[in-house]
């Protein structure tokens, strides 16, 4: 496979496993053609195109620097100019792969964060209070990302001729459709029942050998569930915390997160909703595995690195 390939693969596992459907991301990538269409000549030139294909704009391809069939992969949670010159040392990388953004991927997060709107929608929220409470999230992250070097790892990349790119809302997409159809197989009735559930995935058994495992930060063991949620997996940064109220009327009972602000575990628990953080680490690998093993499955070897707990599901 090369370059283009591999991302064109993780553009699709995203939107095969997004809660939208395919019909509702083909919808939003419809609204942007449409949006386009009435720019002015001087508005197109500083468009990005790729917001016309690509319904994850955090997802990107930062650098080609030889266009060749890929052998070998480093993949990593965070990547930076460290994990580039790790690259470099080693010798024979093909291909550097990171979750989190950089570049142009940082720089529109907050794009993909209408996500959680329809996310909440799903489980009850009426869609235009979540329009409503996201849009000041979304402003805010998106003055946050505006203030930040976006190119210091692109730039290092281009300087080392190093392929490099990154999955992220497509990983973490894998991630929630992994975690609902576990949770609605199992319907664990009580918050021990859903721990004890996460702590059978390898990547969340790993991750609490080292103090980073889920736990329960809203409620205890002997809480009953309710509608579980996972209102905060995938969509960007975390969402509003003015939601949690909604939340709850809404009927949800517990919310599995990957992180939270303080602010936001305040809120859920004034709100009396059962909060379970599966942890940031271990969820962001099981999503970048779910990928990774699809590039296995294809004769492509994989080197984990920068937090990536790497738990392959391919038989062998």
């Amino acid at each position: 496979m090369k370059i283009k390939e591999i991302f064109k693969l993780a553009i699709e596992m995203g939107i095969e496993a997004d809660f939208r459907g395919r019909e509702g991301v083909m919808r939003v990538l419809e609204r942007k053609k449409k949006k386009y269409e009435r720019l002015s000549p001087k508005e197109k030139e500083i468009f990005d195109l790729e917001a016309l294909e690509n319904p994850y704009l955090d997802t990107r391809i930062y650098n080609i620097a030889e266009d060749k069939e890929i052998k070998k992969v480093l993949a990593g949670i965070h990547i930076e100019v460290e994990e580039l010159l790790l690259a470099k040392e080693l010798g024979d990388i093909d291909l550097v792969i990171a979750h989190h953004p950089m570049g142009k991927g940082l720089a529109n997060l907050a794009d993909v964060m209408e996500l959680q709107c329809d996310i909440l929608n799903y489980y009850g929220v009426p869609i235009n209070i979540a329009e409503g409470l996201m849009k000041e999230r979304i402003d805010e992250v998106a003055r946050g990302v505006h203030a930040l070097i976006h190119q210091k790892t692109v730039d290092a990349a281009k300087l080392l001729k190093i392929n490099l790119m990154n999955v992220h809302t497509p990983a973490d997409n894998l991630v929630a459709k992994f975690l609902k159809d576990l949770i609605e197989k199992e319907k664990p009735e009580r918050l021990g029942d859903l721990l004890d559930l996460l702590f059978e995935i390898p990547e969340y058994k790993e991750a609490a050998k080292i103090g980073a495992g889920p736990k329960i930060t809203v409620g205890s063991p002997e809480n009953r569930c309710g509608k579980i949620a996972l209102t905060e997996v995938t969509g960007g940064t975390e969402g509003s915390p003015k939601l949690y109220e909604k939340m709850a009327i809404a009927g949800i009972g517990t919310i599995v997160s990957m992180h939270q602000t303080e602010e936001h575990w305040k809120m859920a628990k004034e709100a009396h909703i059962n909060v379970i953080i599966a942890g940031h680490t271990p969820s962001d690998s099981l999503g970048m595995n779910l990928f990774l093993d699809e590039l296995e499955k294809r004769g492509i070897e994989i080197i984990p690195c920068s937090g990536l707990i790497r738990v392959s599901r391919v038989k062998k």
